[in-house]
């Protein structure tokens, strides 16, 4: 019974008097617990068909290992998703610096737009995209020396090897003869044919010899070849060389085969040509009503991506999704939920404007509403608390006694500007005010060093109190992401060209605690 938890608060009061129910009633109303979203695996086996997986290496020689975690689960999806529907296009939208969308087009292939309104994050994934493949190119020369080497020093202890066995048959078989002689056997006619024999074994085994050494070689430089493209396939499959197969000498080719060659040639110099450039990033603000088309000239039947696109960005890419004929998957992983905009928040404020929250017709006649606060609890990592990474106390410390400063010297309870990470960049308490208060361009002259201490010791003994209430914020966060998660779903549902939607746990959530992605499919015939 949802009631029983009501009595984790007093009637009356309506104060918190049993933290251990809270916390209880925060887990059963988590993702988790409610048993609402598609396991990852069940995903990737419904979308896997007949194709198969490209393999490849981890993007973590390129990436941090959070980014590297991300990367590799959401791209192995979004090709799930892309062979399903039968569509070589991806639109990743809020692209940043490129990670997903140059491993998409080189790992897996696909022609990748990264839509980005940061023109120095567009400039900065061209530049990152361009010594990536410079990157490989190198990597490929050197492993085509290192297998050339590798196999020259195989081939030559084998034949030498070789010569070690030979003359040890031989001395054998001339020991064989001579022992037969000292025993006075008359073998005469025998002799002769001994030395024919031993010469025809020695062919013989020169023969087998130099076969298994061909083929050993071979196998060695097979397992090598497989070995470096493992790691080089993250680059189109036309952009590495097969150095491990032989070279004909095209002086001794018929003229069919010269002709033959050739045509293969400009085929595949056409297709490099063609896929030389598949990852492009854009410039662009991307909003509910953004035309594609006017972004991207050569618009395709293709999917969207986003991971962790800011505030209001993952609803409008799936507003975008719905609304385009184009766009036939979605998969969306947002982040950043302070950020978005909410309908009911301010009364005030222009009501034909899209937002953020609530997306589904269900909230929206409920006149639901969050609050700052709470989706800026939504941003907290509860697993990451759990397993020991403890809340940044004393920066909030800083933070809350700055804010009491301000409003009472200053006389300012709202401010557009923001201290962002002062703390880190300061050597006391002090510091950090007067650094803030220059950010937020508020005179600091008027304010001692000693009255800025005096505010500090005041509070300094509730530090403890402070820690405790944002403990109770990192319990209740799940609860507040599956609002905003549930609208999102809840909003596709309500999509008549919706074919399937679902919620996904992509990401381990210590290494990445924004780890559920929206998916969807439209129907076939849309």
């Amino acid at each position: 019974d949802d009631d029983i938890f009501l009595s984790a608060f007093c009637e009356n009061s309506e104060k918190l008097i049993n933290v251990h129910l809270f916390a209880l009633a925060a887990k059963y109303y988590s993702l988790s617990s409610l048993g609402v979203c598609t396991p990852l695996e069940d995903v990737l086996e419904a979308l896997k068909g007949d194709s198969q997986g490209a393999t490849g290496i981890k993007p973590d020689e390129f990436m941090n290992n959070k980014k590297s975690h991300e990367v590799q689960v959401m791209s192995e999806l979004v090709d799930s998703l892309a062979n399903y529907c039968g569509i070589k296009q991806v639109i990743d939208i809020g692209s940043g610096k490129g990670y997903l969308s140059s491993f998409l087009s080189m790992q897996y292939n696909l022609k990748v737009y990264g839509i980005d309104s940061s023109s120095s994050n567009t400039n900065g994934a061209h530049e990152r995209n361009r010594k990536l493949k410079k990157h490989w190119r190198a990597y490929q020369s050197r492993g085509k020396e290192n297998l050339k080497s590798q196999s020259l020093e195989k081939a030559n202890d084998r034949l030498v090897e070789h010569e070690i066995n030979c003359k040890t048959i031989n001395e054998e078989l001339l020991n064989n003869a001579n022992s037969l002689q000292n025993q006075g056997q008359m073998i005469i006619q025998d002799s002769v044919p001994s030395r024919d024999f031993t010469e025809t074994t020695t062919l013989e085994t020169t023969i087998e010899t130099e076969a298994d050494l061909v083929t050993g070689t071979q196998s060695h430089e097979t397992k090598l070849s497989e070995e470096v493209l493992a790691i080089l396939n993250v680059l189109p499959v036309d952009a590495v060389e097969d150095f491990s197969s032989s070279h004909c000498n095209c002086g001794e080719l018929c003229e069919e085969e010269k002709i033959q060659r050739k045509m293969s040639s400009l085929k595949t110099k056409a297709r490099k040509s063609s896929e030389s450039n598949l990852y492009f990033p854009l410039t662009s603000h991307i909003t509910a009503e953004t035309e594609l088309n006017d972004i991207i000239t050569d618009l395709e039947d293709c999917m969207m991506v986003g991971l962790h696109t800011c505030g209001d960005l993952a609803a409008n890419t799936l507003r975008i999704f719905t609304a385009k004929l184009e766009i036939k998957a979605v998969c969306s992983v947002g982040c950043c939920y302070h950020l978005l905009s909410e309908q009911f928040e301010n009364q005030e404020e222009c009501c034909d404007q899209v937002w953020g929250f609530p997306m589904c017709q269900y909230l929206k006649d409920k006149g639901w509403c969050c609050g700052r606060n709470a989706r800026m609890s939504a941003c907290l990592a509860l697993e990451r608390v759990a397993v020991g990474q403890m809340l940044p106390t004393e920066s909030l410390f800083y933070r809350a006694v700055l804010q009491v400063i301000i409003e009472e010297i200053y006389g300012v309870t709202k401010s557009d500007r923001h201290v962002g990470k002062t703390f880190s960049k300061s050597s006391s308490f002090i510091d950090y005010v007067r650094q803030s208060l220059k950010k937020l361009e508020l005179d600091d002259s008027k304010l001692p060093d000693s009255c800025i201490m005096d505010y500090y010791e005041k509070y300094k003994h509730r530090m403890n109190e402070l820690e405790a209430f944002n403990m109770l914020k990192v319990v209740l966060a799940p609860c507040i992401e599956v609002l905003i998660l549930l609208d999102r779903l809840c909003y596709l549902k309500e999509q008549d060209n919706v074919a399937w939607s679902g919620l996904v746990k992509l990401f381990d959530p210590v290494k990445s605690p924004r780890c559920y992605a929206v998916i969807a499919l439209k129907n076939q015939s849309c």
